[in-house]
């Protein structure tokens, strides 16, 4: 397992938070305007520099919608001068257009990423607040695969579209996306409470997901469902040692082993604030002000979020927090405390589970 203490795996950076778009779920609260405290072009070139002297990150440019930055071509082609593997997320709206997706291409951009959250407009568009956008994705991704511009599809499961996730996979393979990354509801922005799985539904997705990986011609990546890898360990472990590497299940959980929010992850907003992830908005400091080495390796908050023995409740007691470690964010967002256990995981860690049977020993010799 990775030491992410002095380099994140993976950096996000959010270059506008303006968007056409009004999805139901959008963690920014995303607007039309662009912000007036944006960082410029230049800030935003030399945070470019910071990143790649930070390590080797894979670099995603996400909003909001990147495409309201005039200066974005420009962006992502500093990205890949300075060797980052870069991944842009553009809404899909009039802007994403087939010049827009060649320019991506021309610019270095290893790989684009859809969002998707529907089999079908119906579905797609009532969950994004735009009729046309699920037509728009389809679009992007048919233009995309003959250039050769590698595509994701990112979606987000809720309960509007959680019996739909065979479909959604079927159209993943059909439109020879690489990469299905499925994100798990963090209850913020402008996402409800009762949006969200139980976290009964969260192992039902669990058990679909890792059948499909098993066969599957594309990678599956989960976004704040840190828990999804404890479910694969176990399935492994059911498996034993004789099984076949096929069924012993997806490579993704080896390259996603550890990371959580501010453990091999950061998030840099439109404005320059250093979170630990875009779902958790705990800053460590901005860009203007800040060095992101500093901020990342440095910082109170990085250091303890990347310590698993500072976490609580059952998740400081689970044998799997080094691996998993549960959503800090889902924790914050659901208890007011980012080093609580995740609300969404059904698992009993056997310390737990023994402590649990102490305590009733002892009420009961006590009683």
């Amino acid at each position: 397992m990775r030491d992410f203490s002095e380099s994140p795996f993976l950096v996000i950076w959010e270059v506008s938070q303006a968007c056409d778009l009004a999805c139901r779920h959008c963690r920014a609260s995303a607007q039309p305007g662009r912000h007036p405290n944006e960082l410029t072009t230049r800030e935003s070139l030399e945070l470019l520099e910071q990143i790649r002297a930070i390590g080797d990150p894979l670099m995603v440019f996400t909003g909001g919608d990147p495409l309201k930055r005039p200066d974005l071509y420009e962006l992502l082609r500093a990205s890949t001068s300075l060797g980052l593997r870069t991944t842009v997320t553009p809404s899909a709206t009039p802007l994403l257009t087939e010049e827009a997706i060649d320019r991506f291409q021309a610019c270095g951009v290893a790989r684009m990423a859809i969002s998707l959250d529907g089999p079908d407009a119906a579905t797609h568009d009532a969950f994004r607040g735009v009729a046309g956008s699920f037509d728009r994705s389809m679009l992007a991704l048919r233009h995309a695969a003959p250039i050769g511009l590698e595509t994701q599809i990112n979606t987000t499961v809720t309960q509007y579209n959680r019996r739909q996730l065979r479909l959604m996979a079927e159209l993943v393979e059909r439109e020879r996306a690489r990469l299905w990354s499925v994100f798990f509801l963090v209850v913020t922005g402008r996402a409800q409470l009762a949006d969200d799985l139980t976290a009964e539904e969260y192992e039902s997705v669990f058990e679909f997901l890792y059948q499909t990986s098993l066969s599957a011609p594309f990678d599956i990546k989960t976004t704040e469902a840190q828990h999804y890898r404890r479910y694969v360990a176990q399935q492994r472990k059911k498996a034993g040692p004789g099984a076949s590497a096929a069924s012993s299940g997806p490579s993704m959980i080896q390259r996603q082993a550890g990371i959580n929010d501010g453990k091999g992850f950061l998030f840099v907003s439109h404005t320059g604030e250093i979170f630990p992830s875009g779902f958790l908005s705990i800053s460590a400091g901005n860009i203007r002000h800040t060095r992101l080495a500093d901020a990342y390796r440095n910082s109170a908050l990085f250091q303890v979020l990347r310590d698993s023995s500072q976490l609580e409740g059952k998740c400081g007691a689970c044998e799997y927090r080094n691996l998993c470690g549960g959503s800090r964010s889902r924790a914050w967002a659901l208890t007011g405390d980012y080093l609580e256990s995740d609300p969404r995981c059904v698992y009993i860690p056997a310390r737990a589970s023994q402590a649990s049977g102490e305590s009733l020993m002892q009420a009961a010799k006590a009683s």
